[in-house]
């Protein structure tokens, strides 16, 4: 759910910036008191509300899809905007924002590839684990 949400927001956001950017969205930037609120902003707090379910949240709410989605959208607002979040300059729309969409794509592509490979990671834990048990229990005999 996380990938899923972190690919949809991250597209979503980079449609919805070229649109308000080129003019042909009815709508334009958020701002507040005459500033521009970036969409990192929105990330950090939808982190910020996801983190605070992970130390006070219940068992059910902690491992809800809800959360987990909400993760992977504050992850991709984030991601997206990561050059103005290095540099410190709003560099979106420049060259050096460029990196941005590598970071963005360099997570997906890394979730992507850990997530359908969770059989393979589960496969060898469980091996991993039989060959310890199976040490401890020769290594018990051997001394007893």
């Amino acid at each position: 759910m996380t990938w899923i949400a972190f690919g949809a927001t991250w597209g979503a956001v980079r449609l919805i910036t070229h649109g308000i950017r080129d003019g042909w969205l009815p709508w334009g930037n958020i701002t507040a008191a005459g500033r521009h609120l970036h969409h990192y902003n929105l990330g950090i707090g939808t982190l910020a509300g996801v983190g605070l379910i992970a130390v006070r949240g219940d068992e059910r709410a902690v491992g809800h899809p809800v959360v987990a989605a909400a993760y992977g959208s504050g992850t991709a607002l984030i991601a997206d905007e990561f050059a103005l979040l290095l540099d410190l300059q709003d560099v979106y729309w420049t060259k050096q924002g460029r990196l941005s969409v590598d970071v963005s794509l360099g997570i997906l592509s890394a979730l992507g590839a850990y997530l359908s490979a969770v059989p393979f990671w589960h496969e060898c834990a469980r091996v991993t684990r039989h060959h310890l048990v199976s040490a401890t229990k020769r290594d018990l005999t051997r001394g007893g």
